[in-house]
């Protein structure tokens, strides 16, 4: 196990009811707030109504920016850091999934700079201080309600890039599992398969003597497992709902990776595939992990055959690691289908012309990835693997 140093200041208030104190956690924070959100959903099954009288029972002043699609854009954190900036707000409530905090963590870092946020994502330029935000959760997925990170996508170019700060992470998050009733199933399935990558992403490592967090990785899979298919069959599902909607905050806080190397190459390659063609993260993380896991497996068939038993229970033939190890992936691409997911790069109508481009963005600062490094053709190879 590696040396790390473990720090979550974000408050859980998890449960039923809990929008309606939102006006009181945000008192503690700011006393005038950019509402943020995004295509309306959250005003036709009246979330909104109830943000909005709580904030207004705390005395909490407001404006609101709407709008935020999936792949957060650049153009609306632009529009928010002005609007901000003019009506000085003190803090940033997003009430969404990771698309609509990604954007607000965005906006909250650009507040206090004269150049352009984008040089955060794009040219690593040091961030020293952001707006604090707070979050009410409405999909669980990215886990972006607990997690330092952001990802935003640049039209001119396609490119979609992420940070990683202390600074954004939310001081806050509320997180109902009764607002989650309403998601569509592909959505919810989308959900699913982020926040098994989250942990997949940290799970396979090169790191020895990382038991405790194995163990801890295993459970959270399991746990979405077993509960995906429950919420698909019976939206309100409220049990079920909970699980998953606590699992994807832990799956992505930090917890899952303390003492071990990450990877993110998978993470790596779908950027590029929801940055030119727009589609949903959760549905070209279903479609690249596999296709990486097929290629990389080979590193190290213990680890991957641990997997397949413990999390999938395939019975391990000691005799034969590769054939166990392939059952685990297997299984993995299996259920992703079983929940609706795609698998391929057809079945997401992506063709095969821009592959070389997506490889050569993916790798534009050399080799991504730790438990098997990639190179440019490395990542293209792994794509053409996807296509069908």
């Amino acid at each position: 196990m590696q040396n790390f140093t473990y720090q979550n200041t974000t408050k859980i208030v998890f449960g039923k009811g809990t929008e309606e104190e939102v006006g009181e956690y945000t008192a503690k924070h700011g006393s005038k707030v950019l509402l943020h959100y995004g295509g309306g959903s959250i005003k036709k099954y009246g979330t909104y109504d109830k943000v909005v009288k709580s904030l207004e029972k705390a005395g909490i002043e407001y404006v609101e920016l709407g709008g935020v699609e999936p792949n957060p854009k650049l153009s609306l954190v632009h529009k928010g850091i002005e609007l901000a900036k003019e009506e000085s707000v003190d803090f940033i409530l997003a009430v969404g999934g990771g698309s609509v905090i990604d954007s607000a963590k965005a906006i909250a870092v650009g507040y206090f700079y004269d150049g352009d946020v984008w040089d955060f994502y794009y040219n690593n330029v040091e961030i020293k201080e952001a707006l604090p935000v707070g979050v009410v959760l409405t999909i669980p997925a990215a886990g972006s309600e607990s997690s330092t990170s952001s990802v935003v996508t640049k039209m001119d170019g396609m490119y979609k890039r992420s940070i990683g700060t202390e600074l954004v992470r939310p001081k806050f998050a509320i997180m109902n599992p009764e607002i989650t009733f309403t998601l569509p199933d592909y959505q919810t399935a989308c959900g699913a398969v982020d926040i098994m990558a989250h942990i997949m992403e940290r799970y396979f490592t090169n790191t020895d003597n990382v038991e405790y967090t194995d163990r801890l990785s295993e459970a959270s899979l399991k746990t979405i497992i077993n509960n995906t298919p429950k919420v698909l069959e019976d939206n309100e599902d409220y049990a079920a709902r909970a699980e998953i909607m606590w699992v994807g905050s832990n799956a992505h806080n930090g917890l899952l990776g303390t003492g071990r190397e990450e990877d993110w190459s998978s993470h790596g390659m779908e950027h590029e595939l929801s940055g030119i063609y727009d589609v949903a993260h959760g549905a070209g993380l279903a479609v690249v992990f596999p296709a990486w896991m097929e290629y990389v497996y080979q590193h190290d068939l213990e680890r991957f055959a641990q997997f397949a038993h413990r999390v999938w229970d395939v019975d391990p033939d000691f005799k034969d690691l590769e054939w166990t190890a392939q059952q685990g992936i297997k299984k993995t691409k299996e259920f992703f289908s079983d929940i609706g997911m795609p698998v391929t790069l057809a079945e997401l109508d992506i063709p095969a012309d821009r592959l070389e481009e997506m490889a050569k963005k993916a790798t534009e600062n050399g080799p991504i990835g730790s438990f098997v490094e990639l190179d440019t053709e490395d990542v293209l190879k792994i794509y053409k693997s996807a296509l069908k």
